[in-house]
């Protein structure tokens, strides 16, 4: 589920929901897209943050961490640190543009599908999948405690290989033994 504000008691989605990206249609400019977007949530469009925007949104949904986005803007010749990819994504995150995927302890995803939808998270090759929102069906909720309600619901779903065999590229890249 999306996280939706409450004002004056009545839901009401992000304005980043209000905006279709990718978008359908390909822009005459896309980075003049990526302004637009960034303008839109109220953050302004600042040279790391549209080389950003531009390397997460081109490629359409998909699911990165931030030392994947940070080796993307190497590869990119994009001159940023991580702690600014990791500072950028907790700002796109916080207006809507990215969903936050805890998967395992601190490792998290961001997703740039901000539909409601839940994950597959493949553990042995670490990689997130989107579950349509409509094929996990949720109910037996609690009741939030006084004064609080329910903002969203996830689900992850966690696979590995049946037959138990771990990974060979994991391991070969200093994954578990």
């Amino acid at each position: 589920m999306s996280i939706v504000s409450l004002k004056n008691g009545a839901a009401t989605r992000s304005q980043a929901d209000q905006i279709p990206w990718p978008q359908k249609v390909p822009a005459a400019c896309p980075i003049s897209a990526v302004k637009s977007r960034l303008r839109s949530v109220g953050l302004r469009p600042t040279r790391q943050r549209m080389a950003l925007g531009w390397l997460l949104f081109a490629k359409g949904d998909r699911h990165v961490s931030a030392e994947m986005l940070y080796e993307e803007a190497l590869r990119a010749r994009e001159p940023l640190s991580l702690a600014t990819v990791y500072n950028t994504l907790r700002q796109f995150s916080e207006v809507g543009l990215l969903r936050q995927v805890s998967v395992s302890g601190p490792k998290t995803f961001f997703d740039t599908n901000v539909s409601e939808h839940h994950h597959f998270y493949n553990e042995d090759d670490e990689t997130v999948v989107d579950i349509p929102g409509s094929e996990i069906q949720v109910s037996g909720l609690p009741v939030a405690p006084e004064g609080m309600v329910v903002s969203s619901v996830e689900v992850i779903v966690r696979l590995r290989r049946a037959d138990g065999k771990e990974n060979v590229a994991k391991l070969a890249g200093g994954g578990r033994a």
